[in-house]
């Protein structure tokens, strides 16, 4: 096949997060086993037009608020230079509304949408922009073809409206020979949760920060690692000013692809609690690392934690019981360890390579489908 994926970011972007990891383990793949792939993204100070990465065409054009108002123009441009059997669409939060500008095969791949949880997690400019955009939705997409990373998605998806065509879930994967337990990696001395993600306000990286200082108000030990940047950073570090938490808190920066499997190793427990999650790449590289996770009972994350097998799941926002789940697990390295075990466990069900295939074999039916059609 010949596949146009257009996506706001590449992996190389400053920007780039869970979507583009999936984005460039999917359709690498695809790249690698003979099908032609050209990923049309924005582009970022210092970057090429064009450039070949992971074995796909990378097209840049725009930058971050300019690329969705280019999209029309430059899919045009595309289709004119190759004759694309396929057009996937990766909406990852701001839709470039692709079947209005390219007559061709169409598939929509979705991590998640807002909705109004956009209102609490961003300011008000930007969360209002957000959830107009994700009005026309149903009208542009509803019976296209669809494929969400989790069946949280999936439901959200169709009680919007949308996926009432052929749809399909294939699940986020993960690498299960660099994200392992090693028995000669030594963790932490202290008790230390990680965080490790971007620094958006979104991702409520704030609530872990509150139930830290719960937690040592109550004469817990404990360690927070925050690893990861982003425009979340002040605010956090503010936060942290506020709390009396600079003994316990440590911010990392960026962490490399190189480095992450040790860290997650290191680390007692992670943690995540965004309101809403495609699927929380995150949380399978700590399961296939054989470390429990305590995240948010939300859309995407709860598809990811099996409660009380893998991890623990508490209510969205509520400091008190991500304290007290965080308590119990740093507290007991019986459970810890038998959580981190069934971890991975649980994470060895999920590889990039069976995401890759799901994938190949839907867009084959799709392009099938439309060639009968004709």
């Amino acid at each position: 096949m010949n596949i146009l994926v257009v996506n706001w970011q590449d992996r190389l972007n400053p920007q780039a997060g869970g979507a583009e990891i999936h984005l460039h383990e999917i359709f690498g793949r695809l790249a690698g086993w003979g099908h032609r792939v050209t990923v049309l993204v924005s582009g970022f100070a210092g970057a090429p037009a064009r450039e070949e990465l992971d074995g796909m065409s990378i097209r840049r054009v725009g930058g971050r608020h300019t690329f969705g108002a280019l999209v029309p123009a430059a899919v045009r441009g595309l289709a004119r230079e190759s004759s694309f059997d396929v057009a996937v669409e990766d909406l990852n939060k701001v839709p470039v509304f692709l079947p209005l500008w390219l007559r061709l095969p169409m598939v929509l791949l979705v991590h998640h949408l807002f909705g109004r949880t956009a209102f609490r997690e961003a300011s008000l400019p930007v969360a209002l922009a957000t959830w107009l955009l994700e009005r026309p939705l149903p009208w542009v997409y509803r019976s296209r073809p669809t494929v969400a990373v989790s069946g949280s998605t999936l439901e959200d998806l169709r009680g919007r409206g949308l996926g009432k065509g052929p749809a399909c879930v294939i699940p986020n994967g993960v690498d299960l020979d660099r994200f392992r337990p090693d028995p000669a990696t030594v963790p932490f001395p202290r008790p230390t949760l990680l965080y490790l993600g971007r620094l958006k306000r979104y991702k409520g990286v704030d609530i872990i920060l509150r139930a830290v200082a719960l937690l040592r108000a109550r004469g817990v030990e404990v360690e927070f690692l925050v690893a990861g940047r982003g425009d979340d950073e002040a605010r956090l570090r503010r936060l942290v000013d506020q709390l009396g938490l600079h003994d316990v808190v440590r911010f990392l920066g960026y962490v490399s692809e190189e480095e992450k499997p040790r860290l997650f190793r290191r680390s007692w427990v992670h943690v995540l609690t965004s309101p809403k999650e495609g699927w929380g790449i995150s949380i399978l590289e700590a399961s296939a690392s054989g470390i429990p996770t305590v995240a948010s009972d939300s859309p995407g994350l709860r598809d990811a934690v099996q409660h009380g097998v893998t991890g623990l799941l508490v209510p969205h926002g509520h400091v008190e019981a991500l304290a007290g789940a965080l308590a119990r697990l740093l507290s007991d390295p019986a459970e810890r360890q038998a959580m981190g075990r069934a971890a991975r466990r649980f994470a060895e069900g999920f590889s990039w390579e069976a995401s890759a295939r799901s994938t190949e074999r839907f867009l084959t039916e799709q392009v099938a489908a439309a060639r009968e059609a004709r």
